[in-house]
C-alpha cells in the first residue's frame, strides 16, 4: 500500500537554540509536510531549533511558529556565518533567494556539488524585468587555500571575499547587501532611504522687503530671495479676494444711497 508518513506535533520542551554567534544554524529547505490534509509544520526558509536527532529523522521546532515535529534530516540545511550554506543545490539556492524579504543584493555562498573544495556565490538581482533573477559566480580555491572569483583578486578567506564585495561590486551584478533572509532568525530587512533635507530660512523682516518682489511675475526668484514663489502667490490670492470683497461693499453702499 506504500510507505506512510507519520507526523507528530509535540508539546514544547527545552530546546537547543543556536545563537547567531555559534557555528551554525538550521534552516528548512522544504515545506513539511507538503500537500495532503495535514497542516504544514515548517515552511521553507524558516529557522529551526534542534531538539534531538534520531537517525534520518530529527525533532525540531520552528523558530517562527514554535511548532515541533519530526522532519527528515535531508530537509534541513546548515548555515554558517549567516551566508554559507552546506549541501544545497543551485536550484534550492535560487528558491531561497527568491523568497519574500529578500531583495536585490541578497546573497548566499554554497558548496559546489560538482567540484570538490569549490563554492558558488548566488546573488539576487533586478534585471529590469517584471521579476528578479539569481546570478551565480564560481568561487575558485587556490592550492594555498586562498579564494577568488576573478583571478586578479584573491582573498585569504570567504569572509574577506564577502566583505570586499559588500563594499564594491567590481565585476558582480551588484554589491552584496544582506545574507539570504531566514524567517524568525533576524529582523526583517528594511530599505533605508535618506532623511529629507530641511531648509530653514531666516525670519522675514517685512521692513527690508522690496514691495516690487511681492508682485513680480518671475518664477525663478533665486535662493537668496527672501520672498518665495509660494508666498507671492498667497499674497496675490489674498489681495484678489479682498478686492472682490471691497467691490461688493461699495456696491451695497451705492444701492443704499440710491434708495
Amino acid at each position: 500500500k506504500g510507505n506512510k508518513v507519520f507526523l507528530f506535533f509535540l508539546k514544547p520542551s527545552s530546546l537547543v537554540i543556536f545563537s547567531d554567534n555559534n557555528k551554525c544554524i538550521l534552516v528548512a529547505l522544504y515545506n513539511f509536510p507538503s500537500g495532503g490534509q495535514v497542516e504544514t509544520a515548517v515552511r521553507i526558509g524558516e529557522r529551526l531549533n534542534l531538539i534531538s536527532e534520531d537517525g534520518d529523522w530529527w525533532r525540531v521546532a520552528s523558530a517562527a511558529t514554535g511548532k515541533e515535529c519530526y522532519i527528515p534530516s535531508s530537509y534541513i540545511g546548515r548555515v554558517y556565518k549567516r551566508w554559507l550554506y552546506e549541501g544545497i543545490s543551485r536550484e534550492k539556492a535560487e528558491e531561497l533567494l527568491l523568497l519574500e524579504h529578500n531583495r536585490t543584493g541578497s546573497y548566499l555562498i554554497r558548496e559546489s556539488q560538482t567540484r570538490r573544495d569549490s563554492y558558488s556565490l548566488s546573488v539576487r538581482r533586478n534585471n529590469n524585468a517584471s521579476w528578479d533573477s539569481i546570478k551565480h559566480y564560481r568561487v575558485h580555491r587556490l592550492p594555498n587555500g586562498w579564494f577568488y572569483i576573478s583571478p586578479r583578486l584573491t582573498f585569504p578567506s570567504l569572509t574577506d571575499l564577502v566583505d570586499y564585495y559588500s563594499e564594491v561590486g567590481d565585476g558582480l551584478c551588484c554589491t552584496l547587501k544582506e545574507p539570504c533572509f531566514i524567517q524568525a532568525s533576524y529582523q526583517v530587512p528594511v530599505q533605508n532611504y535618506p532623511e529629507p533635507v530641511i531648509v530653514r530660512r531666516p525670519t522675514l523682516n517685512w521692513n527690508d522687503v522690496d514691495s516690487s518682489l511681492l508682485f513680480s511675475n518671475e518664477k525663478d526668484v533665486g535662493e537668496d530671495s527672501p520672498v518665495s514663489l509660494g508666498l507671492r502667490e498667497a499674497i496675490n490670492s489674498y489681495l484678489y479676494m479682498t478686492e472682490d470683497l471691497d467691490f461688493d461693499r461699495t456696491s451695497e453702499k451705492k444701492s443704499k444711497w440710491k434708495t
